[in-house]
C-alpha cells in the first residue's frame, strides 16, 4: 500500500538501510513509457544479486504520470515515487532522486524508453573497474540528424573543449556515479548535463561506454532549441567553477587592472589633446558612449558571476534544496 508523508516532512530524505543500486529516473508527461519502463527494469534487475530501487521524480506532469505513478508504487515493492509540487525542470527532479537515493551506486536514465535499461549490468561492470561515474554514449543515436544530432554533436565538442573533459555524448542521461560523488555535488539551473565535468572538478575518476539507444515511442521530445541559451550560461559557470571558483579574483583582478589601464591610456591621451594640441575633449559623444558600454559590460559580466557565487553560498549555507517534495509514494 502506498504511504503518504506529509510535505513538510520532507525537507530531507528519511534514513534508511542502504541498497547497493537506485535507478533515478525523472518523469515529465511520459504516461505511456511508465508501465513498460518498469517492466523492463524488473526483467533486467531480477536475474541480477542486487539490491535496488527505482525513484522515479514526477516533475510536474498533467498528462496523467501521476495516477499511473500512484499504482504502480501499489504493485511494485521496488519502486519510491517523489511527485514534485511543480514542474522544476530535468536538473531539479535528478537532484532530488539523488538526496533520496539509498543506493551505493546512483544510476540514471530517461523515462521515454529511449535509454535500454538492458545497460544497466554493464555499467555497474565498468563502474567496478575503479571508476566513479561511468557516461553512456549513445553511438547509434536514433534522432533526427538535423534538429538533434547535429546541434548534439557540436555541443559536445564545445562543452569538452570549455570544461576539459572530452566525452561524446554529454545529453546521455544513461550514467552511473557513486553515491558519494553525487551526494557532493549541488545542482542549479541546467547543470545535471555538465555532471561529468562537475564530477572531474571533484577529482572524479570517468569513463564512457558506447551505450544502446531506442527511438522514441510515444509522445514528443522535451527539448529543443529553446535551452540554448541557458545551457550556454551554465556551461560559463562550469568554466567559471573549473577556472576561479577558489581564486575569483584572478578573473575580477585581471578585467580591472585591463579595466584601469585602458581608462589611464584614454586618459593621457585626451589630456595629450587638451593641454599640448589646444582640443576640446567636452563634445566627444561617442568616446563617453564607448567608455560607458565598456564600463558597463564589465560590471553585467562581474555582477553576473558574483550573483552566481552568492546563489550558491545562500543555498549550500542553509542546506536549502533547489526542489520541493508533496508527496512521497512507496510500498
Amino acid at each position: 500500500m502506498a504511504t503518504m508523508l506529509d510535505p513538510k516532512s520532507l525537507e530531507a530524505p528519511p534514513i534508511q538501510e542502504s541498497l547497493d543500486l537506485s535507478l533515478v529516473i525523472p518523469i515529465y508527461n511520459e504516461y505511456e513509457s511508465i508501465p513498460r519502463l518498469l517492466r523492463v527494469i524488473a526483467e533486467v534487475m531480477e536475474p541480477l544479486d542486487y539490491s535496488y530501487e527505482v525513484i522515479c521524480v514526477d516533475d510536474g506532469s498533467t498528462d496523467g504520470s501521476v495516477e499511473v505513478l500512484r499504482q504502480q508504487a501499489i504493485e511494485n515493492p521496488h519502486l519510491a515515487v517523489l511527485l514534485l509540487r511543480r514542474n522544476y525542470g530535468q536538473t531539479a527532479a535528478m537532484a532530488a532522486g539523488f538526496d533520496y537515493a539509498r543506493g551505493q551506486v546512483i544510476i540514471t536514465l530517461d523515462g521515454d524508453l529511449q535509454n535500454d535499461p538492458a545497460d544497466i549490468p554493464m555499467l555497474m561492470n565498468t563502474l567496478d573497474e575503479g571508476y566513479d561515474l561511468v557516461s553512456g554514449w549513445r553511438k547509434h543515436r536514433q534522432d533526427d540528424q538535423i534538429t538533434r544530432l547535429l546541434p548534439s554533436k557540436i555541443a559536445n565538442w564545445i562543452i569538452g573543449r570549455v570544461t576539459g573533459v572530452s566525452i561524446h555524448d554529454y545529453g546521455c542521461s544513461l550514467k552511473a556515479y557513486r553515491a558519494e560523488l553525487v551526494r557532493d555535488m549541488n545542482l542549479y539551473g541546467e547543470l545535471h548535463r555538465f555532471l561529468p565535468a562537475l564530477a572531474f572538478i571533484e577529482g572524479a575518476r570517468i569513463t564512457e561506454v558506447p551505450v544502446n539507444h531506442h527511438a522514441r515511442q510515444f509522445g514528443a521530445s522535451k527539448y529543443g532549441l529553446g535551452r540554448t541559451f541557458r545551457v550556454v550560461m551554465d556551461l560559463l559557470t562550469v568554466y567559471f567553477m573549473k577556472r576561479f571558483l577558489t581564486k575569483p579574483m584572478y578573473v575580477f583582478g585581471l578585467m580591472g587592472l585591463l579595466s584601469m589601464v585602458g581608462g589611464v591610456l584614454l586618459g593621457g591621451y585626451l589630456t595629450f589633446l587638451k593641454l599640448a594640441l589646444g582640443q576640446s575633449i567636452g563634445d566627444r559623444p561617442l568616446l563617453i558612449l564607448a567608455i560607458v558600454l565598456l564600463l558597463a559590460g564589465i560590471q553585467l559580466l562581474c555582477f553576473g558571476l558574483l550573483a552566481e557565487l552568492l546563489m550558491r553560498t545562500y543555498h549550500e549555507s542553509q542546506n536549502r534544496p533547489i526542489y520541493r517534495v508533496r508527496q512521497v509514494l512507496r510500498r
